[in-house]
């Protein structure tokens, strides 16, 4: 799958953010082997486009390999958990999302903890999301979606790309908001997620927009909204989630530029905000 060229300018952009710590550890002559930039998710999805991107990017600034290696399982907390068993010498990156902030509170009883244990470097990019179907759901917006889900409560399944994830909390906050009563299927990331979804597995989904994007131009899956306040420039015609379920605004995205201090706490913030998320929808483990 090839990244839209607008976003990827938009993660070019955010790699500014980088230079300056390239930059000191080329002075201090590292790396002298490969480095490790280790992701929760499988390969195809856009988390996975936007790692390998940047390993990209970092390999040839950095005159040595960085190497992807996707750990998916156990709501990227398999992942996580290598990173920080790795020995602290540089050679191991994380790559972070917002499901690592939420399983802060949707795993109470983690053995580590990513804000004590891991170091933020920098942001980098924010994703959109949309909300979709498959075109054989007799539904072409928010609003009908709900009229359909009501209409047969406990019939209709919500897909995500997993348990705990940010497409799972906004499935949870969605239902909350709406009064809907859908059943949540969890998938090891989006690009099974939206393979069974084009093939009427499951009806409807939460991913990021650029891993659905190519799919809802060929007309193979229906985007009903995109999260965020504004629509994106990639789907205009799209609405928001927010034009018909006011306050689902903050699972949107924007590119990320921060320094690593500006990094850490927008990280205490996500992590703040999705707790009160997860409490709320009283998520649990499935």
């Amino acid at each position: 799958m090839k990244l839209p060229r607008r976003e990827f300018l938009r993660v070019a952009a955010a790699a500014a953010a980088l230079p300056a710590a390239a930059v000191r550890a080329s002075a201090q002559s590292y790396p002298t082997r490969p480095v490790r930039l280790i992701l929760g998710f499988p390969a195809g999805g856009s988390t996975d486009l936007v790692a390998r991107i940047m390993a990209a990017w970092l390999t040839e600034r950095l005159g040595q390999s960085v190497v992807v290696e996707n750990k998916p399982g156990g709501g990227t907390n398999l992942a996580a958990q290598a990173a920080i068993n790795s020995p602290p010498d540089g050679y191991t990156l994380l790559f972070v999302t917002t499901t690592n902030a939420i399983n802060a509170t949707f795993y109470p009883t983690l053995p580590f903890n990513v804000l004590r244990d891991v170091a933020p470097v920098a942001g980098l990019v924010d994703l959109p999301f949309v909300m979709e179907v498959n075109p054989s759901v007799p539904a072409a917006t928010v609003a009908e979606f709900i009229a359909h889900a009501k209409s047969n409560p406990g019939k209709i399944n919500t897909a995500s790309f997993g348990t705990g994830t940010i497409s799972h909390l906004a499935w949870e906050l969605f239902k909350l908001m709406t009064g809907v009563d859908t059943v949540h299927v969890p998938y090891h990331g989006g690009a099974p997620m939206v393979t069974d979804l084009i093939g009427g597995r499951v009806e409807a989904g939460i991913d990021a927009l650029p891993n659905s994007l190519p799919h809802i131009r060929s007309g193979t899956l229906r985007a009903l909204a995109v999260t965020g306040p504004a629509r994106s420039a990639a789907v205009p015609d799209v609405p928001t989630v927010g034009e018909t379920v006011p306050g689902l605004a903050e699972v949107g995205g924007r590119p990320i530029l921060a320094t690593p201090d500006q990094f850490g706490q927008l990280w205490l913030r996500d992590t703040d905000k999705w707790a009160k998320v997860v409490k709320f929808a009283a998520a649990k483990r499935e």
